[in-house]
């Protein structure tokens, strides 16, 4: 072997070792104040490219240890940011927090689960998991064997009621239910006193477009959001998108208003479910990602639950 083929043989070495072990995900830090870093995932659902990674995730310095915030989309995101962390600010993990139980966030529980670091959770995420198992085949069928490798559905180890605080030596979480239910029975928020932040899980989107899902409650959503305004806090930063000043939240309750009359309105003139859209006034949030496939469904979705109401 001449030395040409030597270098080659080993650069094409070196590579294969370095692809063996490369990350799968890519961690962008997003510094919203000196106790709490976030990730703003993609807006996108999830795709090959995206690799599950849609869905906002932060983490949050209590003083001895961590407490991450969204467990994420598969095992090995969660195993990749727990090393992240790890060598971030040398401190360990001690619990994470699903906001709710759609897969994008709550699948990662598995490794934690499996390094007994408490998973918590509202008491409705369980039945929620159970009774939407079609929420839980999209990343699988988009990321390979090796991407997806020890993901799998795990229990929560905490569930919470209404209110629950995690005590730090340097700061403390609350976690709150601000509403029975708003885009899922389980959303909770978290809400982080000393940084004036909380983060609202899917309560606030911000960059793509609101999703009304067949388990939303719509009044119960503007109640959330509501409180949250009542809040007045300095950094309030949503399930999806990169926005996180104090009025986030506005385009979210403002649709939500515009989606409720609209639609009752056209129920109490008998207007055909198949003609909604022409009734919503909800075009200035054209410029949302996926609007066009999403507005036109999310009339529907309210529309038959004002049928079941009945």
């Amino acid at each position: 072997m001449n030395k040409y083929t030597l270098n080659k043989f080993l650069a094409l070495l070196l590579l294969s070792y370095t692809s063996l072990f490369a990350n799968i995900y890519t961690f962008n830090p997003i510094y919203i104040s000196q106790n709490t870093t976030c990730f703003i995932g993609d807006l996108n659902p999830p795709m090959k490219h995206n690799k599950g990674f849609v869905s906002n995730v932060c983490y949050i310095d209590i003083g001895e240890t961590i407490v991450v915030i969204e467990p994420g989309p598969t095992y090995n995101f969660a195993k990749e940011l727990n090393s992240y962390i790890k060598k971030k600010t040398n401190k360990k993990v001690s619990y994470v927090i699903a906001t709710n139980f759609h897969d994008d966030r709550y699948t990662g529980a598995s490794f934690y689960k499996e390094q007994h670091i408490p998973i918590i959770g509202h008491k409705t995420i369980v039945k929620e998991i159970i009774d939407n198992p079609e929420k839980f085949t999209r990343i699988s069928k988009i990321t390979s064997e090796k991407e997806y490798k020890n993901s799998k559905i795990v229990q929560p180890d905490i569930l919470i009621d209404d209110n629950y605080t995690i005590k730090g030596s340097h700061i403390n979480i609350e976690i709150l239910k601000l509403s029975p239910g708003s885009n899922s029975l389980s959303d909770i928020a978290v809400y982080i006193p000393n940084d004036s932040f909380i983060f609202a899980g899917n309560i606030v989107f911000n960059g793509r477009m609101i999703k009304y899902a067949k388990y939303s409650s719509l009044n119960n959503w503007i109640s959330a959001l509501n409180k949250l305004k009542q809040m007045n806090v300095k950094y309030v930063l949503g399930g999806h998108g990169k926005e996180y000043d104090k009025n986030s939240y506005q385009p979210t309750l403002e649709y939500l208003h515009i989606l409720k009359s609209s639609v009752e309105k056209a129920y109490e003139n008998d207007v055909d479910r198949e003609e909604l859209n022409k009734y919503i006034d909800d075009k200035k949030f054209n410029y949302y990602k996926h609007f066009d496939s999403i507005s036109k469904s999310n009339p529907k979705t309210y529309y038959d639950h004002l049928e079941w109401e009945e």
